[in-house]
């Protein structure tokens, strides 16, 4: 997540700086960056989700003791890749928009 947050903020970085440059704020770049990042990660839970029960569930049925998965495992995992998510987009991509927007337009 972090390799991929990374090279997204370095290949919009003319977008970054001209969005800079109009009166743009950093939470307005940030939170248009993450939402593109946390629409993926919302449907990898959406898919993973059902596949993991049906998996665990298939699993857990040969076993001499049975027992059920509770579903606070899978809200927690999701809250976990949410959070990991926000917090590595995140800076990554605070980061791109500190810089000054003169010196991100005129790279290159």
């Amino acid at each position: 997540m972090l390799g991929l947050s990374a090279y997204v903020a370095e290949r919009r970085v003319k977008e970054i700086g001209v969005r800079k440059a109009l009166g743009a704020s950093v939470l307005n770049i940030t939170g248009l960056l993450t939402f593109d990042f946390m629409k993926l990660v919302i449907a990898a839970i959406a898919i993973a989700i059902p596949i993991g029960w049906w998996a665990m569930n298939t699993w857990l049925e040969h076993f001499e003791y049975k027992i059920t998965i509770n579903w606070l495992v899978f809200v927690f995992s999701g809250l976990l890749a949410v959070s990991i998510t926000l917090l590595t987009v995140s800076y990554e991509v605070i980061r791109a928009a500190m810089v000054d927007p003169v010196k991100s337009l005129k790279r290159e």
